[in-house]
């Protein structure tokens, strides 16, 4: 693989390795020669070519078209965009840009692609220069060229090419037209793109089987039919396997065929038994040629498969056994046995008799040629002989017999046996007495006669054996016994009883006759739950189909009657379900812990028997919590309203938030988002407090954000705004604002209208509502004729009430209360008023002198009436006589209708008033001297500016 700058330069060189330049008109299989400059060959077949031009000439379309010419460019798969792969201006040896050439060229030369098919996608062709370069289309020669030799890109179809100058080449083909036509010619452009190293080995199948006989010579060859694949081609394909483990018997041979193909072969190098190890497992690894190398591996089972190499073997060559001259036909007289280390059908092994084994003895003792057991098959007599040699063969498949002698020694007995005959009521199969469960008491099973063959001797017998049975003399009848139950059955308790009827005569001499009693199973045994309150717990929230849990019953029974399917109780809700035959429980929906928490329905275990028999279980499914609920503001908005100066940390109001969730998930803390430093919020009560005293005057309203956080992992949330409104408490007196000192006064002309404006008082208030309506009332005078001047209670405004005389000239001091309409209790404040009647102010320090003499000022007997309503005056007896001498001029009724109703108006006014009087001014001893300072409330200060 060339380097970088190679690739850069050049797109790794031309066909046939010439740096910086690629091949031009090169020749390919197939093709004539190329045109161009050559041997004087060439130079004669152009000059026969320009004469066939000549005469041709109106078919001037054939000479474009000779002018075709092929470029053959190599570059590796997988390149960046922008990396030059060739030049086509340079390899045409046509004028460059920049050239003056090029610079007198009108048109210029251009280079363009003549079709955009699947190649076009993977180049880029600079119009001008004709400098074709790789695209931002990645080149991956496994994907375009899938044939395994020589495949050729024709504008979007993928062919084998059969010009390719290697078998494994895989072109692309480009079409570039140039222009304009002095240098007119179609450019057959080809790229062989070059592989590299970028595909892995890969077996197509993780596990790998191989079969080995037991047998296999050493050099033995398999073939491995799974060999690994490599999209690469050549070198960087699959070029060696090799084991990890070996076991040091095998190893790996590799075998190229005509076609490349490399196939690994397993190659036994060892002897193998299978009988020692059965089975090798390792891991074949493939590796191909690269630079670096990469692998690919798979698992490797060489399984060795048996042969008959073994022989059957006894493991002792002779067996002696005793038998009794009166024993019965079918007892067991011995077994042998013999072993194959072999498999299958190699380890089968047969008994039979050797041929040197006398009929007698054959005819005697039969052998199972399956199982190697002997027993008595004929009546031992008198002219039986006392000793049998029996050889006996252990044959296998291809094998020489193995060999065991059994000596057979017949002990001689004087009498017969007493002879024991059943006669069965019951249902009975060879020797084997069927019964089923809760069979009654004393359901009788067979008779038996017990006799002496000889009558000399008195037999009597007994019932030997466990089990619910009795054998009892039947009479009237002699020697004849009932064989039967003494209670029920019970198939689940015991299944197969084995039992014996022993006879025995007066010499001692008994006979055992076996009986099996097998029970047979019914449907008596309900299904038992393993747990009868089966108590699950789920995460809310679940995925449907859930698993829950797997019921599990058993049932005692046998066969169809234990077979124990599953159904849910009519409890249980819908979305519940189990499976009728492996008992799974699932849920088919999401359940919701804040829905519901707890489940409890019963679920039933029917078995298959007729009439079916169930049990049924309690189920209880407590869902658990997730933190999937925020915390929950009982409110959006809340909105407190608390008085002004109300104390800090007192309680502003309770924030009540919830929380569906349970537990660590459930606890929600409060805080405050804002305005922590002036208000706090108890976490676990929600109690909201001020850590100040708060002040409406200093702002009125605040607007806070409580977030509600719980305890879950991670952690929800949820904000509520909070809203508190101050309520307003009569805390601030009324402030003075003109005039601005006591100190300060004013100069009033005598000849100044009665009625005219004079001055006025100005206060504000900083509380609000009724607490902030301020009244003014003048409530101490001082002067030659201080009721000459009135204030108006409601805008403080000072007129002159009377002409002012040649004897009213003087300072006249007026002492003006302003008060509030304050709850529960009116605050106010005082300011003196200076009027100072004259034509001129000759002599202020006079002035200023008489101002600073303290004053001594009685207080008005009558109070100055306070209302919000406007000002009425006091209807007196001058201003009411014109009223009246006019309405008695009208008419003497009129008259006394119109004073009734004035006076009734001004009695309920001066009620009004006189009530408001008490409620807002603060009460002043009458005629008594007042101290300006001790007057006020809250002392307001009051300076001259």
């Amino acid at each position: 693989m060339g380097s970088r700058g190679e690739q850069e330069r050049r797109a790794g060189g031309g066909a046939g390795g010439l740096p910086g330049r690629s091949r031009r008109r090169q020749r390919w299989p197939g093709m004539g020669p190329p045109g161009g400059r050559g041997s004087s060959g060439a130079r004669g077949s152009l000059q026969h070519l320009l004469l066939f031009l000549l005469f041709v000439g109106p078919f001037n379309c054939f000479a474009s078209y000779s002018r075709a010419t092929e470029l053959f460019y190599s570059l590796n798969e997988g390149l960046p965009a922008g990396v030059l792969i060739g030049s086509l201006a340079r390899d045409l040896r046509l004028p460059t840009a920049g050239s003056q050439q090029t610079a007198s060229l009108q048109p210029p030369l251009s280079f363009t692609l003549a079709s955009h098919g699947l190649g076009g996608q993977y180049v880029q062709l600079d119009n001008r220069s004709g400098e074709l370069h790789t695209s931002a289309v990645e080149i991956d020669r496994e994907a375009l060229c899938v044939e395994s030799s020589g495949a050729t890109i024709f504008g979007g179809s993928v062919a084998v090419s059969s010009s390719s100058p290697s078998p494994e080449s895989c072109l692309l083909l480009l079409d570039v037209l140039v222009l304009p036509q002095e240098y007119f010619r179609l450019v057959k452009v080809k790229i062989a793109i070059r592989d590299v190293n970028d595909n892995a080995p890969r077996f197509p199948v993780p596990h790998i089987r191989l079969s080995v006989p037991e047998n296999a010579p050493v050099n033995t060859r398999l073939a491995i039919e799974h060999p690994a694949l490599d999209p690469d081609m050549g070198t960087n394909g699959v070029q060696t396997y090799r084991l990890r483990d070996n076991y040091g018997v095998f190893t790996l041979d590799v075998e190229e065929n005509e076609n490349g193909e490399r196939t690994p072969y397993l190659i036994v190098m060892g002897a193998l038994d299978r009988e020692t190890q059965d089975e090798y497992v390792t891991v074949i690894v493939a590796e191909d040629g690269g630079t670096p190398p990469l692998v690919g591996s798979a698992t490797l089972t060489i399984g060795i498969s048996d042969i008959n190499d073994n022989c059957p073997q006894f493991n002792d060559s002779q067996l002696n056994v005793t038998l009794y001259g009166n024993s019965s036909l079918g007892t067991h007289v011995a077994t042998v046995h013999a072993v194959d280390m072999d498999l299958g059908s190699n380890a089968q092994i047969t008994y039979s008799y050797s041929q040197k084994v006398p009929q007698p003895s054959r005819d005697l003792f039969h052998l199972n040629e399956s199982t190697g057991a002997i027993t008595l098959s004929a009546k031992v007599d008198g002219d039986t002989p006392r000793l049998h040699r029996l050889i006996i063969l252990g044959n296998g498949p291809g094998c020489i017999p193995a060999v065991i002698t059994v000596l057979v020694t017949i002990i001689k007995v004087m009498m017969r046996p007493p002879e024991v005959v059943p006669r069965f009521i019951a249902n009975e199969v060879e020797g084997v007495v069927y019964l089923k469960e809760l069979e009654p008491i004393n359901t009788p099973i067979a008779f038996f006669t017990i006799k002496d063959p000889d009558e000399k001797y008195k037999v009597s017998c007994y019932l030997d054996g466990d089990g619910p049975f009795r054998l009892s003399p039947y009479k009237p009848y002699n020697n004849e016994y009932l064989l039967e139950t003494t209670k029920p059955l019970d198939f689940e308790t015991q299944q197969l009883y084995e039992i014996s009827v022993v006879a025995w005569n007066s010499e001692g001499f008994h006979v055992k006759k076996v009986v099996k009693v097998q029970v047979l199973d019914d449907n008596d045994n309900s299904p038992v739950f393993s747990e009868q309150l089966i108590e699950l717990s789920i995460e809310e929230n679940n995925v449907p189909n859930a698993f829950l849990t797997k019921l599990h019953a058993t049932d005692a029974d046998s066969g169809e009657r234990g077979q124990v399917s599953y159904f849910l109780g009519p409890d249980a809700p819908s979305y519940f379900a189990v499976d009728k035959t492996t008992g799974v429980l699932t849920v088919s929906t999401q359940l919701d812990r804040e829905e519901k928490e707890k489940y409890r329905y019963t679920v039933k275990a029917v078995d298959s028997g007729f009439p079916p028999r169930e049990s049924i279980a309690t189920v209880t499914i407590t869902v658990l919590d997730k933190n999937d609920n925020s915390p929950r503001f009982i409110n959006k908005d809340f909105s407190f309203f608390v008085p002004e100066n109300f104390p800090g940390f007192g309680e502003i109001g309770v924030i009540s938030v919830t929380d569906a969730d349970a537990g660590q998930n459930g606890w929600v803390a409060l805080s405050v988002l804002n305005g922590s430093d002036i208000f706090v919020i108890d976490t676990g009560k929600g109690v909201l407090r001020a850590k100040v005293s708060l002040d409406r005057e200093q702002q009125s309203s605040y607007v806070l954000w409580i977030e509600a956080v719980d305890g879950g992992d991670p952690a929800l949330s949820s904000t509520a705004k909070i809203t508190i409104l101050l309520l307003d408490i009569n805390d601030n007196p009324p402030l003075v604002l003109f005039p601005q000192s006591n100190m300060s006064y004013l100069l009033v002309l005598p000849s100044t209208l009665p009625g005219s404006p004079i001055t006025e008082v100005y206060a504000v208030d900083k509380d609000t509502g009724m607490n902030a309506v301020i009244a003014y009332s003048i409530i101490g005078r001082r002067g030659p004729r201080p009721e000459s001047f009135r204030i108006d209670p409601k805008t403080g405004n000072i007129t002159l009430e009377e002409s002012l005389m040649q004897n009213d000239y003087g300072l006249y001091r007026l002492l003006v209360k302003v008060s509030d309409h304050g709850y529960p209790e009116p605050l106010h404040s005082t300011v003196m008023v200076n009027l100072f009647v004259n034509d001129t102010v000759s002599n202020e320090s006079y002035i200023e002198s008489l101002l600073r003499k303290e004053p001594d000022i009685s207080v008005e007997e009558k109070q100055p009436q306070i209302s919000i309503e406007p000002t009425h005056k006091k209807m007196e007896s001058a201003s009411c006589m014109p009223t009246l001498v006019a309405l008695s001029i009208i008419s003497l009724g009129s008259i006394a209708l119109v004073t009734g109703m004035g006076i009734y108006i001004c009695l309920r006014k001066g009620k009004k008033h006189h009530r408001a009087d008490e409620n807002l001014e603060v009460q002043i001893p009458l005629n008594g001297r007042i101290n300006l300072h001790m007057l006020e409330k809250k002392p307001v200060e009051i300076s001259n500016i």
